[in-house]
Formats: structure tokens, sequence, C-alpha cells
């Protein structure tokens, strides 16, 4: 066990950096400041809102900076000065340069979403369900100058199950990491003695989610598309067109099915079951799903109003080229 409290620096942003912010909080650790991105307009007014990493860090009467980057040297003067021995990077968004990863006492500390070097970058949790792991979890690494190649200092696992979604991936690594993160820090140097490189060419790059991804492609096979469907929720969400209007696509299940008699995009059934749509391969019945302008309702709910929209025998729009083209 550590024999006295560490002095932290802690950087991050999102909710799932203030949940280990908050297992800090309530540690015997002293927490010297809390590093966050500068505040974002959000919104319909587009009023500037602090990220939950700084709502929490203020609701316990922390120090919190915001500087736009971390490579000019007042920043790293100001960050030096708070003599930190270890400092805790979780989902942070900026870059950490040499200068900053050579100034606590112990280095800087990673918590990643992903079991290393499985995914590196942006986008692990949607990435990996997108590719359809049947197992991810959380990695804490010792940083350095790389993208995510640090040594592993420990690693929890976490099944990836046929019905997971970004969503509920996001929720349940958000309570791995934690304890985890908590392990590490009361023995961090022995953590650190025995920790362990990464193998390269194992590793993936879970690039940044972009909106045009969640286009539906129809002629993708009904596997290839509930993985998709579920990386993307909640965010961007997977979309296609139906006779000119955007349907937003919440929650699907893939099926297995016999010879193909209908093209891709076709819809073959609309019941209380949901809406049955022909695949490149296999077919892929719509649960939940959103029009313009609504909110997201089972198929059974939508279609009392809307059976006529989706009639079996409609095609759902299939892109100009393929999104693999």
């Amino acid at each position: 066990m550590s024999a006295s409290p560490l002095r932290i620096l802690f950087a991050g942003t999102p909710g799932f950096a203030a949940s280990h912010l908050e297992r800090l909080i309530a540690s015997k650790h002293h927490i010297l400041a809390v590093y966050t991105q500068p505040d974002r307009p959000a919104g319909r007014g587009r009023k500037l809102h602090a990220s939950p990493v700084k709502q929490m860090a203020e609701l316990a009467g922390l120090t919190v900076c915001q500087p736009a980057s971390l490579k000019n040297e007042e920043a790293q003067r100001q960050l030096a000065a708070f003599n930190a021995d270890v400092m805790v990077v979780v989902a942070y968004g900026l870059i950490l340069p040499q200068a900053v990863l050579d100034t606590p006492r112990l280095g800087c500390l990673n918590v990643h979403a992903s079991l290393l070097p499985r995914w590196r970058g942006a986008a692990p949790i949607q990435r990996a369900i997108e590719a359809g792991d049947a197992t991810t979890g959380i990695t804490i690494m010792q940083m350095n100058a790389g993208l995510d190649t640090g040594e592993m200092l420990a690693c929890v696992s976490c099944p990836i199950g046929s019905r997971t979604n970004a969503a509920g991936l996001h929720d349940e690594l958000a309570l791995l990491g934690p304890p985890l993160l908590g392990d590490v820090l009361a023995a961090i140097e022995s953590h650190q003695r025995h920790s362990r490189p990464q193998d390269d060419e194992h590793a993936n790059y879970a690039y940044k989610i972009l909106k045009p991804e969640a286009q539906i492609d129809w002629r993708h096979s009904a596997s290839v598309l509930d993985h998709k469907i579920r990386a993307f929720n909640p965010f961007p969400v997977c979309y296609c067109e139906l006779d000119g209007q955007r349907v937003r696509i919440w929650q699907a299940s893939p099926l297995l099915s016999t010879a193909a008699t209908q093209m891709p995009g076709a819809i073959l059934r609309a019941d209380k079951e949901g809406i049955t749509v022909r695949c490149g391969e296999g077919e892929l019945t719509i649960e939940v799903l959103q029009l313009e302008g609504g909110k997201p309702l089972e198929a059974k709910q939508l279609l009392s109003a809307y059976q006529a929209l989706f009639a079996a025998g409609k095609h759902f729009t299939l892109p100009v080229a393929s999104l693999d083209t």
C-alpha cells in the first residue's frame, strides 16, 4: 500500500472522467487541482456550459484550471508549481507535451476505455462494438509521447453483449475504471515496476466518430448494420431515408433469412415485432426509430400512425455508393 497520500493533478472533461474524479475525491489522496477543457457553447441558446468534470470539481471546492493548450510555457510553469506526485488523465481531450509528462514525480497515468493495444484513439467504446468485439475493458497506462502507446500498469475486462450499445457500455466501463484506478494509486510504484509494454502489431486506431458514418447502407449484412446501430447509440445515431424523410434507427435486431427475393433496403414486413428490412445478407428488424421532428418510439407505436409509410414492398433509399468505397 502507498505509505502516504499522493499529491494528484487530475485532467478530464466528460462524464466518464467525472466518475473517476468522484472516486479520487472520496479517497485519502490530495487533489491539488483539476484540469478540464474550456467551457463550450451548447444548447439552443449556445450558452457556455461547464464540463461534467468542472461541475464536480467546483462542488468539491477544488481548484480548476482550463488552459486552451498545455503547449505554452506559462501553462507548463503553472502546472509544475503544483509539485504533484502524479497526474491522472481520463478523457481530457488535450495533448500532453513531453514537458508535462515529465513534470510529476511519478509521471502521468491514463485511464483508457479499451483493453490495449486493441483500440487506441478517440472512440474505443464505439469502435469495439462496431467491430463486433466480444470483450473490451479498461487499461491504466503510464503515458508517453505516443498516442495511447504507454506501458500498461493494470487492466480489467468487460464483456460486450449482443444487445449492448455504446451508452450502456460507457456506463459499465465508468463503473469498472474508478476502483481499478484506486488499486493502482494504492501501490503505484509497484505497478510501475511491473508494467508491461504493448504489442504494436495488435493495435488498431479508434478514429473519432463522424456523423456521415451513421448513414445506413442496406447492402451491408444485417450483422454489420446491427453492430453499427449499437455503436452509434446515443451518438450520432444511424439513419436512412424513406420517401424523402430521414429515419433514425435507435435499436434493431439482425435475423437470418432464406434466399433473398428482394433488393437490399426493401421492407419485408411491418408489424408488432418491428419493421423488417432486407439487407445485403440477412434481415434487420427495426425496433426503435425516430421520424424527423419526433421522438424515438417503438416501431409498434409508430406504425399505429404511419403504417402506410412503412408498408411491405417499399424501399429505403440506398446511398449513391457504398460507404466502403
